[in-house]
């Protein structure tokens, strides 16, 4: 258990913690929600011992093993991933390691064999061993490496040739192995398509331990998590229900706190009324220095910040025809580096229809980026034919799109520069959905970090009048009040969708049909994902 009572936390004039509890129980499975910047990750690190508060206590049971994900790997280099994630594995790699120093000693014919103490320690530690299941520990990391995406072929990889995105999954992948009493994990679901996803939400539902998680995946969190922590504006505050009972309940209490704050507003006007009148007079003086004692001992009710209402519109852009794209016998592949070709997939056949909003599903590596860069024109196919229909405008959003934004101008400049039309307010606003607001929209393009671009660029495509949209993960870097703002948008977006998107919440409630990339091939679902997962035997 984890007992943290009046924590005080400010950075410089930034109180992020205002005497504020929290508590971690037994078998505890929290979702931590709230504003970006609101101190999450800060409450995850004064847990850990990394960062340290100004005031307050942390009760941790003695012994209690913490493991926690952030989105800050590290330095990865010299192991292979395999080795990487056993290295995890805390005490338990550790007695490993020794064990294997041992029993090389005591196999050596040349060497002097091991000392009686050494062993007695050799048997302690082997005892140690098999209580934790030690013999095992290698084939439970490669179970855990291979959910997450990484397979056989790549285990024995060099861990600095993994890219950015795979050395996340490692890392994940460390924590996991350690099998720790308390799991910390700060958006685990960043980088990991849907297969991976649902193989993690089922080892979380296996796991043992206490469980509290920040996740922008509003379909992950549900599933898992049974209490809500809600941090915002300094306050801790607990919700005993999954994120929809949060929800339902944040708006109950904010409604009940808004009755009481009216109800004190109005006994303070008729105070100050009276006060204002009889202050002048002196035979009502005791009773006018009563009042105002009075006022001044009350605790004043605070109303909590509004929940942002942010709306996207689209601008409004001509009907298209009513047939959008057929692409018939589509094939492509990549060049590998030793000469040869990496097939991609062969002998895609499809016709999209204008009002279709299509989720392109698959494996990771099935092509799917590589079919919606393929349509907008960004590569070509080895063969096969790809035509547009008539009276097309084109959206397309990716994670390398932002690459054609301009160092040089800022987040508002960038936006103003699509839209010249625009009102300031309007800028601002469309911006604040995508969580830029205040000093944040004269940033440069030049020092954003790479979900800033990202956010930025999505603005930028939804600015401008398209009726078709071609998405790749566009909910990426956004937390859930954004991506349900984008939702909204789309669900009203007259036009026609084709995406990319390992949010499960997103494509249920906006696709009708699926497009399903299978070993090449591609499985058409003529219903919207819920039906695509019966169907296809995922439900």
């Amino acid at each position: 258990m984890i007992q943290i009572s009046s924590l005080h936390l400010a950075y410089g004039s930034r109180t992020i913690f205002d005497n504020e509890d929290f508590l971690v129980r037994p078998t505890d499975r929290i979702g931590l929600v709230g504003p970006n910047g609101a101190g999450k990750t800060s409450l995850f690190r004064i847990i850990t011992g990394q960062e340290k508060a100004d005031a307050g206590t942390i009760s941790i049971d003695p012994g209690t093993v913490i493991g926690y994900f952030s989105q800050d790997v590290g330095e990865m280099q010299g192991g292979s991933a395999l080795e990487e994630v056993l290295s995890g594995a805390g005490t338990l790699w550790s007695i490993s390691q020794t064990l294997a120093e041992l029993e090389h000693r005591m196999a050596d014919p040349d060497g002097q064999g091991l000392s009686n103490a050494e062993m007695e320690q050799y048997g302690e530690l082997q005892n140690e061993f098999l209580h934790h299941d030690g013999y095992n520990l290698e084939n439970r990391a490669a179970t855990i490496l291979t959910g997450l995406g990484i397979g056989p072929d790549r285990y024995h990889e060099p861990v600095q040739y993994f890219s950015g995105g795979w050395k996340m999954r490692i890392a994940l992948a460390k924590i996991l192995v350690l099998n720790p009493d308390l799991l910390l994990m700060d958006e685990p679901t960043n980088h990991l398509d849907v297969e991976s996803i649902v193989w993690l939400e089922e080892w979380l539902r296996s796991f043992t331990g206490d469980l509290v998680m920040i996740s922008h995946d509003r379909e992950f969190m549900t599933r898992l998590c049974t209490r809500t922590v809600e941090v915002s504006a300094g306050k801790i505050s607990t919700f005993s229900g999954d994120y929809d009972f949060y929800l339902r309940e944040r708006e109950i209490r904010r409604e009940q706190l808004l009755a009481t704050f009216k109800r004190q507003q109005a006994t303070f006007a008729k105070d100050e009324e009276f006060i204002a009148r009889f202050a002048a007079r002196a035979s009502h003086a005791a009773q006018v220095q009563s009042r105002v004692k009075m006022l001044d001992k009350i605790e004043r009710v605070e109303l909590p910040l509004d929940p942002k209402s942010l709306k996207l519109q689209f601008a409004r852009c001509q009907r298209s025809g009513d047939q959008v794209l057929v692409f018939d016998k589509l094939t492509k592949s990549w060049p590998r580096a030793d000469g040869g070709v990496q097939p991609v997939f062969s002998g895609l056949s499809g016709i999209v229809s204008r009002g279709n909003r299509i989720a392109v599903t698959g494996i990771n590596g099935a092509g799917k980026s590589t079919l919606l860069s393929l349509i907008y024109g960004l590569t070509t196919a080895d063969s096969g034919t790809c035509r547009l229909g008539a009276s097309l405008y084109t959206g397309y959003f990716s994670q390398y799109s932002s690459d054609i934004l301009r160092p040089g101008f800022s987040i508002f400049d960038e936006l103003a520069e699509r839209l010249p039309q625009a009102s300031s307010g309007s800028i601002k606003n469309l911006l604040g959905a995508f969580q830029f607001s205040g000093d944040d929209v004269d940033k440069k393009i030049s020092v954003l970090s790479g979900g800033e671009k990202s956010r930025v660029m999505l603005a930028c495509v939804l600015a401008v009048p398209v009726n078709f949209l071609i998405l790749d993960e566009p909910t990426n870097h956004l937390d859930i009040q954004s991506r349900e703002v984008l939702l909204e948008a789309l669900q009203e977006f007259d036009g026609t969708i084709m995406l990319v998107s390992h949010d499960r919440y997103f494509l249920r409630h906006l696709v009708n049909r699926v497009f399903e990339i299978d070993h090449g091939s591609l499985h058409v679902y003529e219903g919207d994902y819920q039906y695509y997962l019966e169907k296809s035997g995922q439900h």
